[in-house]
């Protein structure tokens, strides 16, 4: 009995397929369906052999002087296609996304940049899951993937570093709101929410290092979180002045 392995490949080809069976000294071809592959023949019991391009699946036949081969099948896999992530940016660690394309039942790895993901799982041939790699530093980076039929890329993904706050100033105000405060920090241009306490603030990015926030209405003292997809930062505090009379 002869196997193939791998028994499917690229329809570029070139990929090495080794055949295992018994007989194999003075093998003259060995043909991909109507295509002759080049090969080596390692010994009686081996062949490798180069698979020349394709497209579905076509019949594996060793000739040798004895005779030819019962017929193994190898199936050509077509490359992937990758049509877009659901998440585009993330943390720095743990980041998740979604990648939808087709041609995606084989994938055998997924990169960003030059990290390999932490984890993806193929939910079927249009979508894969993946987990991000954890990197140190923020960074727009290319997402290619890769499959017994080829690999891709052209999506990118950003990895965002979390809101840091060093200052804000004020931190208290009238209990009716409206009170602008200056917030400055680090990685502030992705924030996407300012809350007080429970309350969501108004605010305006000015740069990646200062935010303009305008309390809500609110009572007593209230943490101030500052949240962008990168994470939050929870250690500045508001107080609320009530109104005399």
């Amino acid at each position: 009995m002869v196997t193939l392995t791998p028994h499917q490949g690229p329809t570029s080809g070139g990929n090495s397929v080794v055949i295992t069976g018994t007989n194999f000294t003075g093998a003259t071809r060995v043909a991909f369906g109507t295509k002759s592959a080049s090969f080596t023949v390692d010994s009686a019991t081996q062949i490798t052999a180069t698979a020349p391009s394709g497209n579905s699946a076509v019949q594996v036949v060793v000739t040798t002087p004895g005779g030819t081969t019962a017929p193994v099948y190898y199936y050509y896999i077509l490359p992937p296609l990758k049509s877009s992530l659901s998440q585009t940016s993330g943390p720095l660690s743990g980041a998740t996304t979604t990648l939808t394309g087709a041609n995606l039942v084989t994938t055998t790895g997924v990169s960003f940049g030059s990290d390999p993901a932490a984890g993806f799982t193929v939910v079927n041939d249009t979508t894969v899951n993946v987990t991000a790699p954890t990197v140190t530093t923020p960074a727009t980076v290319p997402v290619s993937i890769t499959t017994q039929g080829g690999s891709t890329n052209g999506l990118t993904f950003r990895f965002v570093g979390a809101p840091t706050v060093t200052s804000m100033t004020p931190t208290s105000g009238p209990d009716y709101g409206g009170t602008s405060s200056v917030i400055t920090g680090t990685n502030l241009s992705d924030v996407i929410d300012i809350s007080y306490g429970p309350e969501q603030a108004a605010f305006q990015i000015v740069d990646d290092t200062t935010i303009v926030s305008y309390s809500p209405t609110g009572t007593g003292t209230v943490t101030v979180t500052v949240t962008s997809v990168g994470g939050s930062d929870s250690s500045r505090s508001f107080t609320f002045v009530a109104e005399p009379g």
